[in-house]
């Protein structure tokens, strides 16, 4: 080998591992401007809620702004793309519920689900709650049964999307009760309850969180509730089981976030480690709590482990009730 080749191979080298220096510097110092975390759905649903709160947990312990940016329409994937597209370098996160990886089971995505990204971590888990705009006449799950059945098709029940958690739970509910109703997507959450307070539609399987003050305030009556115990802070409401209804388990849902596929390890482990810090504060727990949710922590693998689980209950779900989205 030559001066000159020698040369040519000891800058390259020198300058890989300035590369490598660089990096390895920037993940320690990680984070060290603003993090966006997007919210794939309009303001105003349980995922805007969520994400504002585990944003502000963020910023506190990292001293970087965590802001949340709601990126809503095409059932999700207008985020979802934006996040898969954006530098894996864990400044563009994404907040997700189990809609991430159903919509794509319906509607071709840009993306893969889950190839395309690297999950990081989950916080919360909370149950579905079947709510009834005050206008219906049905005071119990029992009653509301007996409505469905007598008028097969005309009570609507809106959800947040086509193919969401909130949808499949509806579907659920008709094959357990044995009625027919006319499901109606919004693009979110926000909208769904919009609408149904206003009597536009009848009724809807929302989250806890994102329904719990137009409960308190009279404006929806909560007719159930999903898991094996009442809610500590919608004791008032009875699980399924006591209202009548035990063979219905509705899909109960969890928040975490994701990044690019390709963050670095360090990134991943770091964010994933003080989101695990978070659920354990007393005033986060209580925050959940407040909102008839409790913390749900996994670590990336885990999660990672969880959504495979899912995705394969989703398509089982979809399949039973040919669930369509047009």
């Amino acid at each position: 080998m030559n001066r000159s080749s020698f040369a040519v191979l000891r800058t390259l080298s020198l300058g890989v591992s300035l590369a490598i220096a660089g990096s390895a510097a920037a993940q320690q110092d990680y984070p060290n401007k603003t993090i966006r975390l997007i919210a794939p759905n309009p303001p105003g649903g349980s995922t805007t809620i969520y994400g504002r709160l585990i944003g502000q947990k963020l910023t506190e312990a990292f001293g970087q702004q965590v802001i949340l940016d709601n990126r809503g329409g095409g059932n999700g994937l207008i985020g979802g793309e934006l996040v898969a597209k954006a530098p894996p370098d864990g400044y563009t996160l994404e907040q997700v519920s189990s809609t991430h990886y159903i919509t794509p089971l319906l509607i071709r995505a840009p993306y893969d689900p889950i190839k395309d990204f690297t999950t990081v971590a989950t916080y919360v888990r909370n149950e579905t709650v079947l709510v009834v705009n005050p206008g219906v006449p049905a005071k119990n799950l029992r009653e509301f049964i007996a409505l469905a059945k007598s008028k097969p098709g005309a009570l609507n029940y809106a959800s947040s999307g086509g193919g969401s958690p909130l949808h499949l739970s509806g579907a659920l509910f008709e094959q357990v009760a044995g009625v027919h109703m006319q499901h109606i997507p919004y693009k979110g959450g926000g909208p769904a309850l919009t609408d149904l307070i206003g009597g536009q539609v009848q009724l809807s399987f929302q989250t806890p969180v994102a329904s719990i003050g137009h409960i308190k305030g009279g404006r929806l009556r909560a007719l159930a509730i999903s898991g094996d115990k009442r809610s500590p802070s919608m004791s008032e409401v009875p699980t399924f089981a006591e209202a009548g209804l035990p063979g219905f388990t509705a899909l109960a849902g969890y928040q975490g976030i994701i990044a690019p596929a390709g963050t670095p390890a360090a990134i991943v482990n770091k964010l994933s480690a003080e989101i695990g810090k978070i659920v354990a504060m007393p005033d986060f727990i209580q925050k959940l709590a407040d909102q008839a949710a409790e913390p749900y922590y996994t670590k990336p693998e885990q999660f990672g482990a969880l959504v495979k689980e899912d995705t394969a209950r989703f398509i089982k779900v979809i399949k039973d009730a040919n669930i369509k989205v047009d």
